[in-house]
């Protein structure tokens, strides 16, 4: 067609501008959306009228939702800061977006250093990329589980500050991430789950509170917290020790103990490994809920 080069308001149009911006900067590759190829052979023609070199052009696929349409604001995010706030690692993303239309072989994940060493434009798909919001999921589930300990607690901080907690104790948040990276897909997630650690007056779960912290379990509280006061080394390891201990002479199975304590600790009775939890909280603050909730069922009994 007879394309239009300059307005009669004096502006150039978008075909001449963009070539002239091209040219002045020293463009030699051109890689855009495939909805461009037909601007191509226009744009081609005013290279050759100014007698310009030509630069070489590639044209990749759309990025499709779901539903294989454009993608737009109902399919979610749309800005990369969103999936940076929705709890997403960086990495994560790049990975993601870095497989949508683009293969190599049957690998997944890739780290940065190879989707540079391995990226070509001869394994850019001809059809459009199906942007598919459960594959970076399951991607960002992997980060987080494979994620160095101090860089997934970096990462998990602004999440937990959002929820409030300023500042916290960076060793506690650590541990908190370490306990939770196998069951958490997002920092949001983690972060959540990740309250009972930071919340210094934890609300119990009604239905546990129920059925785990009755008054008849005080007693094996009051002297399971005697004998962790006297404990010295409060790791994971000493703690599995002395609870064998505890249960052997007692004759009572762990369940016994443990899910009274794992309400009065976390406030639910789901929780990661009741060590683990024990050990990032460390001994004042196991002794302070173990007390809080000994106090609890202690009332209990008085209103009964």
């Amino acid at each position: 067609d007879d394309l239009v080069l300059w307005r009669s308001d004096g502006s150039p149009t978008y075909h001449l501008a963009v070539v002239v911006d091209d040219i002045t900067m020293g463009i030699t590759y051109v890689i855009r959306g495939d909805d461009h190829v037909n601007n191509t052979p226009r744009q081609i023609l005013i290279y050759q009228a100014l007698g310009e070199p030509l630069p070489r052009y590639a044209h990749v696929p759309m990025l499709l939702g779901p539903d294989r349409t454009r993608l737009s604001k109902r399919h979610g995010a749309t800005s990369v800061l969103a999936y940076r706030d929705m709890g997403f690692l960086p990495h994560a993303l790049l990975n993601a977006l870095a497989r949508v239309g683009w293969s190599y072989g049957d690998q997944e994940k890739f780290t940065v250093q190879e989707m540079i060493e391995k990226f070509s434009l001869e394994n850019v798909g001809k059809s459009a990329g199906i942007f598919n919001p459960e594959k970076l999921l399951d991607l960002n589930a992997r980060y987080v589980r494979e994620s160095d300990s101090n860089d997934l607690a970096q990462a998990l901080l602004p999440f937990l500050e959002k929820l409030g907690f300023q500042s916290p104790d960076m060793n506690r948040v650590t541990g908190a991430a370490e306990t939770l990276r196998m069951r958490s897909k997002t920092l949001v997630e983690m972060a959540e789950s990740a309250r009972f650690y930071f919340d210094e007056d934890i609300p119990y779960e009604e239905k546990a509170e129920r059925k785990f912290l009755k008054p008849d379990v005080a007693p094996l509280v009051q002297e399971t917290r005697t004998r962790l006061e006297g404990l010295e080394d409060f790791t994971q390891k000493s703690l599995e020790g002395l609870f064998l201990g505890l249960l052997e002479e007692r004759k009572i199975k762990l369940g016994e103990i443990a899910q009274p304590l794992r309400v009065a600790l976390t406030g639910t009775s789901v929780s990661p490994g009741l060590f683990e939890v024990m050990e990032v909280l460390g001994k004042e603050a196991v002794l302070r809920r173990m007390d809080k909730a000994l106090r609890h069922m202690a009332q209990k009994t008085h209103s009964h």
